[in-house]
C-alpha cells in the first residue's frame, strides 16, 4: 500500500463506522450476559452505546415491549425495540425488511442465545412485536 492509498483508507474507515447502525442498550450494571450481548452486536458491525440503569422496566415499557416478553436488557435501533438476547442476524433482518412493528424480543434468557453461550443450549424463538403489542415468531433457533 502506498502513502496515497493509506491516507485514503484513513478517510474510509470513519465513514464506514458512521454508517453502522447505532444501538442504545439499557442494562443493569451487574449483568454480565448483557455485556456479552453488547459485544455480540459490536462484533457483527453495530455501534453500541450502553447506559447502566437500576431497572430496565421503564425502558421496556417506553419502547412498547409487553411484560410477557421481558428479558434482562432493552435496546433500541432505528426505532425498533430489542428485548433480550436477539441475534445480530435478526436485527440486521428487521432493519432490511422494515416491518411495521415495535421490535424484536427473545423472552427470558435462553441458553445458547447470543450472550448466553454455554455447553448446554436450548431452542428459542425471536418474537416480532406488532404495533398492537402482539407477538409472533420471527425466527426460531437453532435454525433448521
Amino acid at each position: 500500500m502506498n502513502r496515497k492509498q493509506f491516507l485514503a483508507s484513513l478517510l474510509v474507515i470513519p465513514a464506514l463506522r458512521a454508517a453502522a447502525p447505532q444501538v442504545q442498550v439499557y442494562k443493569t450494571p451487574t449483568c454480565g450476559c448483557c455485556g456479552n450481548w453488547v459485544q455480540h452486536l459490536r462484533t457483527n458491525g453495530f455501534q453500541v452505546s450502553v447506559k447502566d440503569v437500576p431497572d430496565t422496566t421503564e425502558y421496556r415499557r417506553k419502547f412498547g415491549v409487553p411484560d410477557s416478553l421481558m428479558s434482562c436488557h432493552t435496546g433500541v435501533v432505528e426505532g425498533y425495540a430489542l428485548e433480550g438476547h436477539v441475534p445480530a442476524a435478526e436485527v440486521q433482518r428487521i432493519l432490511r425488511e422494515r416491518p411495521k412493528a415495535k421490535g424484536l424480543a427473545v423472552p427470558g434468557m435462553p441458553m445458547g442465545s447470543p450472550g448466553m453461550e454455554a455447553a448446554r443450549t436450548q431452542p428459542y424463538n425471536v418474537m416480532l412485536i406488532d404495533l398492537a403489542g402482539k407477538a409472533s415468531v420471527y425466527a426460531s433457533y437453532p435454525k433448521k
